[in-house]
């Protein structure tokens, strides 16, 4: 478990399988940060089951600290061995979840996680342009836009643009 003040973040369990299979099937959320498509109960499953067995990628749980269920998820992605670099993502899953700064702590969590337990010394991610709330959680966490990716997705029936934004690790 990695604390911090308000949450912590954890190994994805069991009983969060439902959770996150309703958090993949909500076309509001899901469209944050990628186009929709509905997910079957049968991918999700065999999604969910090979968590823990590629070591490229880290799927970490976050949790409020007191009631420890689950609010999102971070992932640390194409964790590549010799660059030590790795794509991030995240998903605070419900909206009463967010505006509340638990995204921000999560991410500085695992940032810090990336650097002193990963030895990673970059992290990366896309975010769509108009995700202006997304954006500046990403830059409180250190994060700087490094470019734009022109119409780079097709969501909800419109072209977007997409940012591509890293840390790295002081050295």
């Amino acid at each position: 478990m990695i604390k911090g003040t308000r949450i912590c973040l954890t190994e994805v369990r069991g009983e969060d399988s439902e959770t996150m299979y309703r958090w993949i099937n909500d076309a509001e959320t899901v469209r944050f940060n990628a186009p929709y498509l509905p997910v079957s109960w049968a991918n999700h499953s065999a999604w969910f089951d090979g968590l823990g067995k590629n070591p490229s990628r880290v799927v970490l749980a976050i949790r409020g600290i007191e009631g420890q269920a689950i609010i999102g998820i971070i992932q640390l992605l194409d964790i590549h061995p010799v660059h030590r670099t790795a794509e991030l993502t995240t998903r605070i899953g419900d909206d009463r979840h967010r505006g509340k700064g638990h995204g921000t702590e999560a991410l500085k969590l695992a940032i810090s996680f990336a650097w002193r337990d990963l030895n990673l010394q970059r992290i990366w991610l896309r975010v769509f342009a108009a995700n202006t709330r997304a954006i500046r959680v990403y830059e409180k966490a250190g994060f700087t836009t490094e470019g734009t990716l022109r119409r780079a997705a097709w969501i909800d029936g419109q072209w977007v643009d997409e940012l591509v934004m890293a840390v790295l690790r002081e050295v």
